[in-house]
């Protein structure tokens, strides 16, 4: 289940329907899909994508999504820092950034105009929208571990449009499950490490 947590506010919230609610009047939208017992989790992309294909039309049929894919993301992905410091600043994109988690965990960071940034750590089952021009940005947890379906309405994809703003330097990656990032232990890379 995810966790969203608005610091300035001392808040967290953890139950599927105020994360909803919370998320709504943002454009967000938030879910949870079934994993255990659906799919292995290290099945290959094309098993993955046909276990959700129903689920994946539905939010085509919604969205306007015309393509889907299977991102896989571990420690051992050479240039893994690289690509991940494409995404280590505050920036937005042109179409919804969709995200089903079939394994590990995240944490993106949203800055909406009249909100203080907050953030969704998510997991295995949660399925979350970021909306087309939001600002935000997405941490990777201290295991560096995730795999997630991604919906494009492009066949190339998105590409990250920055902001300038550098408020992501102010803002950790605090994962707090499996994998929790100990602010008080070194980093394990320079900057947030971001997808």
């Amino acid at each position: 289940m995810a966790t969203v947590r608005i610091p300035e506010q001392n808040r967290t919230l953890s139950e599927k329907a105020e994360i909803r609610a919370f998320l709504a009047p943002f454009g967000i939208e938030y879910d949870r899909w079934t994993v255990s017992g659906r799919i292995d989790r290290d099945a290959t992309s094309e098993e993955i994508l046909r276990a959700y294909d129903p689920e994946i039309q539905e939010l085509n049929r919604r969205g306007g999504y015309i393509t889907a894919d299977v991102i896989d993301v571990t420690p051992d992905v050479p240039g893994l820092q690289a690509m991940l410091d494409r995404f280590n600043k505050e920036h937005t994109h042109a179409e919804d950034e969709v995200r089903f988690i079939v394994k590990g965990r995240g944490l993106f960071f949203i800055h909406p105009d009249t909100h203080p940034v907050f953030s969704v750590e998510v997991e295995e089952g949660d399925l979350m929208n970021v909306p087309a021009g939001t600002k935000h940005w997405f941490d990777l947890c201290r295991d560096r571990t995730i795999r997630a379906i991604r919906l494009f309405r492009e066949k190339a994809g998105w590409s990250p449009v920055y902001t300038g703003d550098p408020v992501a330097t102010a803002h950790e990656p605090l994962c707090f499950g499996p994998g929790y990032f100990n602010p008080n232990q070194p980093r394990l890379s320079p900057g947030p490490a971001i997808v």
